[in-house]
């Protein structure tokens, strides 16, 4: 078993390596969360509250901006890839190690070893990002305690290669059924075929062009596509139900409201009997016009590129808050077996992230 104690002494990758061998699968991080909040605890430039296990630390030095570096402490199943392992060239593998735990460590670094920034700074580290939105930690945190999350600028030191990636796309997931008659195979004229039914959905989703609106000077590009199917009752059986899940990620220029109602007028020739919303969360737009962001940019250098994927930065948006998506993981490798990260870069976005917080 790992030490209950994380030393916040060690240098970032070390601590990233630290981190990773915590085992904090969704659903399992009360043990790091434990550490984390006995961790911050020690630096009396910190309060630190806790609510279930998600912990917030904060600097009240009396700054007129305060930024929130924020990351989420759970992963996906680990796939025999804990313990980490650092090799000879740098490369630091294990489960985590990249979505983000390598982003979560230079939190804690900037937390312990920068008692006077030039900004008030908040910390979060939160729960269960990587399971059903409703068990987001981040979301608990903004409905029970709002006041602990305010700010000017957010940094989610999610996977991003050491370069900015502005707002997300939202993610909305449908189910769409097709009915028919059950009977016998032997005799499917006496009945109606469900799964054939959804043929026109499956047709329309191959020919569908996605979106590539530009916002902010950076060029999302949609998605929507079938993430999976269900029908069948027996092998002898004419099936009388299918169910199509289809999967949409769209520009943060949408809102939610226009992004179901764009799915609805996709399909709405195709036979659907029945159209469900499974899981929605909206998107966010960059807000790299933030005189905050703005600053950051020029501090960490680069170009931003639009985040593809969907990030709490939405619901930072939500709250009014912009934020960008920051962190040396590589989002490629995000939950794959041979998850890993590049030390240099974890050296990299630690220097940048100092050189910001304390020039």
């Amino acid at each position: 078993m790992p030490e209950t104690v994380l030393d916040l002494t060690l240098d970032a990758p070390a601590l990233t390596a630290a981190l990773v061998d915590f085992r904090s699968v969704s659903g399992e991080e009360k043990p790091l969360a434990d550490a984390i909040e006995q961790a911050l605890r020690a630096f009396p430039h910190l309060t630190v509250d806790r609510h279930g296990n998600n912990v917030v630390a904060r600097t009240n030095l009396g700054h007129t901006e305060r930024v929130v570096l924020a990351g989420h402490i759970d992963t996906v199943p680990i796939a025999d890839n804990v313990p980490s392992r650092l090799d000879d060239n740098g490369i630091l593998w294990g489960c985590g190690t990249s979505d983000m735990k390598s982003g979560v460590a230079l939190q804690l670094r900037m937390a312990a070893t920068v008692p006077e920034p030039n900004r008030d700074l908040t910390f979060v580290f939160y729960d269960n990002e990587e399971v059903a939105a409703h068990l987001n930690g981040l979301g608990h945190v903004a409905e029970a305690h709002p006041e602990w999350l305010r700010g000017d600028f957010a940094i989610l030191l999610e996977p991003s290669y050491g370069e900015v990636e502005g707002g997300c796309q939202g993610t909305l997931r449908v189910h769409l059924r097709t009915t028919g008659e059950r009977a016998h195979s032997a005799r499917s004229w006496m009945g109606s075929n469900a799964i054939h039914a959804a043929a026109p959905i499956l047709a329309r989703l191959a020919a569908y062009e996605p979106r590539r609106p530009v916002i902010d000077g950076l060029e999302y590009h949609e998605g929507l596509n079938a993430v999976g199917i269900e029908g069948g009752v027996a092998t002898n059986v004419i099936p009388d139900a299918c169910t199509v899940v289809v999967n949409y990620r769209y520009a943060p220029d949408r809102s939610e409201e226009e992004a179901v109602a764009h799915v609805r007028e996709v399909f709405a020739d195709c036979g659907v009997a029945e159209f469900v919303v499974d899981d929605h969360t909206g998107g966010a737009l960059p807000g790299l016009s933030h005189p905050a962001a703005a600053a950051f940019m020029e501090a960490v250098g680069g170009s931003a590129r639009p985040k593809f994927g969907w990030t709490d930065v939405s619901r930072f948006s939500a709250l009014g808050i912009p934020a960008v998506n920051y962190g040396p993981g590589d989002p490629l490798y995000a939950h794959k077996r041979d998850e890993h990260v590049e030390v240099d870069k974890i050296v990299h976005c630690e220097q940048r992230l100092r050189d910001w917080l304390t020039s």
